[in-house]
């Protein structure tokens, strides 16, 4: 049986045939043609089904994005269990991402992420602007675990991979996206398609956000905390010379002016407080994010069995963000602000060549990697009391990589057992250096010496999997991979020289067993995938003083075990009805965790943070029947997770178990002279729950509240 195919430069061959999330719509005509669409992916570098996929993996597509009300990285948190998104306590419009239990609790230029973002295969290695919106994406992957062979460093929780939409040679089209809510949403994006003679084509598109927060300040600057200030263009150009030829290239520029989020002052687990409607705060200013970037992709058909790709990425962030906690003139708490205001470019160039035998027994990825990184960051904390610290970091990486996955599959066993080996070499070459002053109440300045680290890495990590076809839609797999996370540098050491010493990478390497299977004619769809990952040398934060949480050193201190299963079950039981369920298990904990200081084992002192034990996604979807206004349907989609610490060495700092409630009533097909038209009306948190997206310290405990019962309308037209 044809596992993949190359993803072909053909033009006649370009239009990715993806259907993901719940299609029961598509088969509604009658029960004989009722079955699910396949779901095809680009996890391996080739298009294949998801279903021979030896991968734990979340693919969604363009239409249940836009269902889901997804629109940027964080709006994932909710439709991918054991996928956790939190804003950084100093900046809502930074994501920190966490993947079955493994990520980072600080946005430091000086470290990297532990879980992988790719923009249509560009690396994007900052979090700063995170939270940005892409203008026209067509799909989402999430790859669960570590992605040794293929996606290469820093991806020891996993990687997610957005892909936008591609123009169409020989096709106008247009597409108005409008959306309008409470809290005085706006939302436009206009997308426009134009051919360029016969083997060319343009695409434009431009998205404009504008909400207004959920909580007022009564004080001066902005009138609301969490304001949405946003605006995404993107310009694509696709080229085909030839059949064997096709040249990509995309800008794309996304800018975020919110303002601040409101970080309150809250009690201790379990204690919950409620979320308010207004706050005070002075001159709260808005941020000024903006991230965009370039990509060049050439895709030469070597021939029919061989496939040459180059990405070429520039990528830079410009980022100025602000955040006040707990102020208020006659207020008993602290006050105190942070500014950040970082400036990073980099570059990147990948080369894979994709091919398979004759016979197609055997496959192959080969490729070579190259990332360049410049950074700068200013930052000042400011607490209560004459004087502050401002602190200045500078970086400069460099990152080499070669690898390599085959997998064959022999003519033996009918064709079923397919072997697959990977293997990457990595080097890291990074630099960082740190600068500080303390600013006394008469504007005295103190400077410090200048402190500087440059340390180089190395690792190979590799992955073996054997996959089983029981029968044509059962599936079976065992897979044992190994991913690697660069050491770096910790601007909130407790020295200079421990800045300047910096800390190891991480290892982690997972074992999983998989199950893709499809039952009862196509109608039911059931894959799992059960693993345990082995952490080693962990890059864990250890705070010298709890009351100063802004001082803390990294050490590579920490060996852990991970537990987990993940499991993805859908089903069209009726012509009108399809069901999606999606639930994750998760048993982390710490085996050692060593004190540099007295050599004791402390482990018990230590907790994985952003982990909830379990998580659920349940989506329901009933089509009615065609009336002469369109064709009705109805989603509801409810999330919910566990209660989970996020205090690697407090557990009272704890978020409680919370579950949200959407509804989406759709009308689609609405009949017009010409095109598409498509009306929408949703309500999320339909039980106004009261939760916590963040709960941490300052000095005392804070969290950043979820957003409350929102309603909303969308009207898309297109031809």
């Amino acid at each position: 049986m044809k596992r993949a195919t190359l993803p072909a430069p053909l033009a006649g061959k370009r239009t990715l045939a993806l259907a993901v999330g719940l299609s029961a719509h598509s088969a509604f005509s009658g029960a004989a043609t009722l079955a699910l669409e396949e779901v095809v992916v680009t996890a391996q570098k080739r298009e294949e089904s998801l279903q021979q996929t030896p991968i734990s993996i979340t693919a969604l597509g363009a239409e249940e994005l836009q269902n889901r009300g997804i629109q940027s990285l964080v709006d994932l948190r909710t439709a991918v269990p054991n996928l956790e998104m939190t804003p950084h306590p100093n900046s809502g419009t930074t994501a920190l991402v966490f993947m079955r239990g493994i990520g980072n609790r600080d946005d430091q230029i000086t470290q990297d992420p532990s879980v992988a973002i790719y923009l249509d295969g560009v690396y994007v290695a900052r979090s700063q602007g995170l939270a940005m919106e892409v203008a026209d994406l067509a799909r989402v992957e999430v790859l669960q675990g570590p992605q040794g062979s293929l996606y290469g460093r820093n991806a020891t929780g996993g990687a997610i991979s957005f892909h936008t939409r591609r123009p169409e040679i020989g096709e106008f089209g247009f597409k108005q996206d409008l959306s309008a809510g409470d809290y005085n949403l706006l939302r436009s994006r206009t997308q426009l398609n134009l051919p360029l003679g016969d083997n060319a084509a343009a695409q434009l598109a431009y998205l404009n956000t504008r909400k207004d927060g959920f909580i007022d300040n009564t004080g001066s600057g902005a009138r609301r905390f969490g304001d949405h200030d946003r605006e995404a263009m993107r310009l694509a150009l696709l080229w085909s010379p030839s059949d064997q030829l096709d040249v990509f290239y995309s800008y794309d520029r996304s800018a975020l002016e919110d303002t601040p989020v409101w970080a309150a002052r809250v009690g201790l687990y379990p204690e919950v407080s409620p979320r308010p409607e207004r706050a005070a705060a002075a001159d709260v200013d808005s941020n000024d994010v903006v991230a965009q970037g370039h990509n060049l992709t050439l895709e030469w058909a070597l021939s029919d069995q061989l496939l040459l790709k180059s990405i070429t990425g520039y990528r830079e962030v410009d980022s100025l963000t602000n955040q006040r906690f707990h102020p208020g003139l006659f207020a008993p708490d602290p006050v105190f602000f942070t500014v950040y205001d970082t400036q990073q470019e980099q570059f990147s160039q990948e080369l894979q060549l994709i091919g398979e035998s004759a016979g197609g027994s055997l496959e192959y990825v080969l490729g070579a990697f190259y990332f360049d990184e410049e950074a700068d960051n200013y930052d000042l904390s400011d607490p209560l009391g004459p004087g502050f610290t401002d602190r200045f970091t500078g970086i400069d990486n460099r990152a080499w990589a070669v690898f390599g996955q085959t997998t064959w599959t022999p003519d033996a066993w009918s064709r079923r057992l397919h072997l697959t080996a990977g293997l990457r070499w990595s080097r890291d070459e990074r630099r960082a250096e740190l600068y500080s002053e303390q600013v006394a109440a008469d504007g005295s300045r103190s400077p410090s010496p200048r402190s500087v680290g440059d340390r180089d890495f190395s690792n190979l990590s590799p992955s073996l999997i054997a996959a089983w076809d029981i029968e044509d839609d059962i599936h079976v797999y065992a897979k044992v991979v190994s991913g690697y996370k660069t050491g770096g540098y910790n601007i909130r050491a407790s020295s200079l020289e421990r800045f300047a010493e910096g800390f190891d990478e991480e290892e982690l390497t997972s074992w999983e067993l998989g199950l893709k299977s499809e039952w009862w004619d196509s109608r039911l769809r059931l894959n799992a995938a059960l693993f345990r990952a082995d952490y080693e040398d962990i890059q864990l934060s250890i705070t010298p003083d709890p009351a100063l949480p802004n001082i803390a050193d990294v050490f590579n201190a920490g060996e852990a075990t991970i537990d987990g299963l993940e499991m993805a079950l859908t089903a069209l039981p009726l012509p009108p009805l399809s069901i999606d369920l999606r639930y994750a298990y998760l048993d982390a904990g710490y085996d050692e965790v060593r004190n540099p200081g007295t050599g004791l084992d402390e482990a018990d002192r230590f907790f994985f943070v952003e982990a909830p034990q379990h998580s659920l996604n349940a989506s329901l979807r009933w089509d009615f029947p065609l009336t002469p206004l369109g064709a009705p349907a109805l989603l509801i989609d409810y999330s919910w997770q566990d209660e989970k610490i996020t205090a690697t060495n407090d557990p009272r700092y704890r978020m409680d178990d919370y579950g949200l409630l959407n509804l989406r009533l759709n009308l689609e097909d609405i009949p017009v002279p010409r095109g598409d038209l498509r009306l929408g009306l949703w309500g999320r948190n339909l039980d106004d729950t009261d939760y916590y997206v963040a709960h941490f310290t300052t000095g005392v405990p804070t969290a950043i509240y979820g957003e409350p019962r929102s309603w909303g309308i969308d009207l898309s037209y297109s031809f």
